[in-house]
Order: structure tokens, then C-alpha cells, then sequence
């Protein structure tokens, strides 16, 4: 015990109060905050350059040997667009979506458990890996369905109050909150995806509730391969990424609007414009993704 106290100083006590009020770091985050603690704590200055990945990787050891018996922990994913590490405070045992029930309302959860169904369900499927969704297609979403407020209506006003839904600011609002709070991420074209922090904290509920190989409504022999993948060498959860040389999974994956075609003569008009609608019919999404 001696021996673990020694290596838990009040550097080691300052690193983990900063990591817990930002929830996640990179290693060029974490280089400034560590050499200015370093400085105080050594009474020398130290530069921000001076810090290496081996300091960081000490300290968050240090660190999770302290939190664990509390069910707490510091994981490390790559950003699966820049590759950079990202380091994350999370909860390693509990149900991450109670966890946000304690700062957000029923009917915020409500609204984000409909963003995560249509992010892995609907814009999730077997042509189409997308697992992101639009600010449009988003907010569409603020209603609960109307089964759901049935089924509310007839139970306690407790129960009601988690299916009445949002208004539609309310559902914008929410959407940057969660980006706030480091859950989502949006990108320059304005999809919305899990965040690095989101998919290691989330990534056990993600593939217990998205991945049921005993689908009832698969009348189809063929196994479905299942909506959450992980990658084979590292086993993280894969959002976005390139297959093949034209087969993307992420946004790029997303359907877009094939352009109509005219022909001459009312029976040519009358075919291409029903076999354009079967086409799109076939290769579009319920929604159509926003340019």
C-alpha cells in the first residue's frame, strides 16, 4: 500500500480532477495540462513539449487504479477520422442512457433513443451503412410515434410525460447539447454521428440492443450481418470506413437522388417515370438525405 501511495502524489490528484471536468483528452490536449501541473508540482517549469505519450499513459494509469473500485474508468479509442487517440472519462458498468437520464429529461431521452434507433435501424441498412443522421432527419423525430403516446395516454401521467415528445426547437436544442456534452459529433456537412467518447462508453448497450441475430420479422433464410460492427483487429466499434474502393460505410455510404429521364412520347414518359420512382424507391431511404 506504501508503494501505490508513493505513486499517487497530488499530480497524479490534480490530472484526474481536469480529466473528469473535460471527460475526454488527446494527447496534444493533454500535453499543456500536464506540464502545467508538472510545473507546479515540481517547483521547475516544464513545457508542454517535454510531455510525452509515456507521461500521459502513467498518469491515466495511476488514475484508473483509483477509480475502479467505483466502476470508473479512462479507455482510449482512435478518432476514426483523424486516427488520433482519444482518450475517455466512462462508466464501465452501468446503463449509459440512465446515466443521461440524470441530467436530461424523459422526453430528451425519448428523443435521443429515436436518433440512435434511426441512426443503426433506419439509415443502418444492408445497401446502405450510413449510421449517421441529418439535422433534418433528426428533428423529425421530436414526436414520439403515435402508438407510444396511445399507449402513455391510457398509463400514469408519469409515463405520459416520457411520449408526449418535443417541439422542434426543443429537438434542435438537444441535438447541440448533446454535442456539447461530447455524445454527438457533426460533421462539415451536417451529419450527426457518435462521438469517439459516445461509442466506448455506449459500445456494450449498442450491441446488445442493436445487434439481435433472433429477428422475428426476417422471414428470409440469410443471417443478417449485424447493424453494430466491430473492427477484427482491435474489436472497436466501426462507423465509418471504406470497404472497397467504392463501398463506404458513414455518411458517405448515404443514398443520393438519381436525376429523372425524359424521353420522347407519352408511354416513354409515363414507364421512365415509374421505373425512376421503383429505382429510387429501391436505393433511397425513408428520408431523403439533405445535400
Amino acid at each position: 500500500m506504501s508503494g501505490d501511495d508513493e505513486q499517487w502524489n497530488d499530480s497524479n490528484r490534480a490530472f484526474l480532477q481536469a480529466f473528469m471536468a473535460r471527460s475526454t483528452l488527446t494527447l496534444e490536449q493533454a500535453k499543456p495540462l500536464l506540464a502545467a501541473i508538472q510545473t507546479s508540482y515540481e517547483r521547475k517549469e516544464t513545457l508542454p513539449e517535454d510531455i510525452t505519450e509515456a507521461d500521459l499513459n502513467a498518469h491515466i494509469a495511476a488514475a484508473n487504479t483509483r477509480i475502479s473500485p467505483f466502476d470508473l474508468e479512462i479507455r482510449s479509442s482512435f478518432h476514426q477520422t483523424t486516427r488520433e487517440r482519444v482518450y475517455a472519462f466512462v462508466n464501465s458498468t452501468s446503463d449509459p442512457i440512465i446515466q443521461l437520464a440524470t441530467v436530461h429529461t424523459a422526453d430528451e431521452i425519448s428523443f435521443l433513443k429515436r436518433v440512435l434507433d434511426a441512426m443503426f435501424e433506419t439509415y443502418n441498412t444492408h445497401r446502405h451503412e450510413v449510421m449517421a443522421i441529418t439535422s433534418m432527419q433528426a428533428v423529425r423525430l421530436h414526436k414520439a410515434p403515435e402508438s407510444g403516446r396511445r399507449e402513455a395516454q391510457e398509463g400514469s401521467t408519469t409515463q405520459g410525460s416520457a411520449a408526449q415528445g418535443l417541439k422542434m426547437v426543443e429537438a434542435e436544442k438537444m441535438l447541440k447539447t448533446l454535442v456539447d456534452e461530447g455524445w454527438f459529433e457533426k460533421s462539415r456537412k451536417g451529419y450527426y454521428t457518435l462521438s469517439p467518447r459516445a461509442l466506448m462508453e455506449l459500445r456494450g448497450w449498442l450491441i446488445e440492443t442493436y445487434n439481435d441475430v433472433d429477428d422475428e420479422e426476417d422471414d428470409d433464410d440469410e443471417e443478417r450481418p449485424p447493424r453494430i460492427k466491430q473492427c477484427v483487429a482491435c474489436k472497436e466499434i466501426v462507423t465509418m470506413t471504406e470497404w472497397t474502393g467504392d463501398v463506404f460505410v458513414g455518411e458517405r455510404a448515404a443514398p443520393t437522388k438519381k436525376p429523372s429521364v425524359r424521353r420522347s412520347g407519352a408511354g416513354s414518359n409515363a414507364n421512365t417515370s415509374r421505373n425512376t420512382r421503383d429505382d429510387r424507391d429501391q436505393d433511397s431511404d425513408p428520408d431523403e438525405v439533405a445535400d
